[in-house]
């Protein structure tokens, strides 16, 4: 064989790792919105050299959740309502799309996959960050059911830019009871064969998550333009959904600390 490969492609793979875990505390702002992030205290948590690192940071750039800047590193992009209405427009029209081929490709064996959607929403009502959670899931099933390969890819393209905006829009649990009566509308669309009626649920649910988000970003850009309003920039989310003073978490948070992003450590590989 003419073609020579190079064993350190064989490592991309913990840098997807690595960025998925840090993308998934960026989501739920335990790393905060304009927040710095350090490459040695990373490469220290993860156990991996800072090249790692380095790669992880540069993929969760092309995914709009982190900006490089030479001699300064990475920061944690701001939210912001002009992003969260143009994400969306895409999101609606791409969730609706996949609703529809969910519910002309509908078979019976696909009902305990969407029942068992529903179930892990309705446990996850009381927070904000688990209901999230649970709400990709279901929307993962349905792209699945679906059957469109490439529907699925731009979907799961940018699910974390998205999924910054759509945790915003379900910090109340009247609005996360309000969007499982959605998806409960639609899994009954969509089991159904309905294919413009599960369309057009899809498109409400995402719209109306999308309002709800815009409320919340709308009331922190006012909050910083007041007085003192920069300290409001140093405030996160908890982990269900209220507010908390800057300070309150760690710069970084070693794996194996309970947190969504940090299960395990991906590997030991750091020199």
């Amino acid at each position: 064989m003419a073609t020579r490969f190079s064993p350190t492609a064989l490592t991309a793979t913990l840098s997807i790792q690595i960025a998925d875990q840090i993308g998934a505390s960026i989501l739920e702002e335990k790393i905060a919105p304009g927040e710095r992030i350090r490459e040695t205290s990373l490469a220290e948590a993860f156990n991996v050299s800072r090249a790692t690192v380095r790669d992880a940071l540069r993929i969760l750039e092309t995914r709009g959740l982190v900006s490089i800047l030479p001699q300064r590193g990475a920061t944690v992009t701001m939210l912001s309502a002009s992003e969260l209405h143009n994400l969306f427009e895409i999101r609606a029209m791409l969730l609706a799309l996949a609703s529809r081929h969910a519910a002309t490709h509908f078979q019976p064996e696909h009902a305990a996959k969407l029942q068992l959607a529903l179930k892990a929403l309705r446990e996850a009502i009381g927070s904000a960050n688990a209901y999230a959670r649970a709400s990709a899931g279901m929307i993962g099933a349905i792209t699945q059911i679906s059957d469109n390969a490439q529907l699925t890819e731009l979907i799961t393209g940018f699910a974390q830019r998205i999924g910054r905006y759509a945790r915003l829009g379900l910090l109340t649990r009247e609005r996360r009871q309000r969007s499982l009566t959605n998806w409960e509308a639609l899994v009954t669309a969509i089991s159904g064969g309905n294919q413009d009626l599960a369309e057009e649920t899809h498109r409400r649910l995402a719209l109306e998550n999308r309002e709800a988000a815009m409320v919340v970003i709308e009331g922190r850009e006012q909050q910083q333009e007041r007085p003192g309003g920069s300290a409001a920039r140093q405030q996160r989310s908890t982990p269900d959904g209220g507010v908390k003073k800057g300070g309150a978490y760690p710069k970084v948070i070693p794996p194996n600390s309970g947190l969504p992003w940090s299960h395990s450590n991906p590997t030991s590989e750091r020199r």
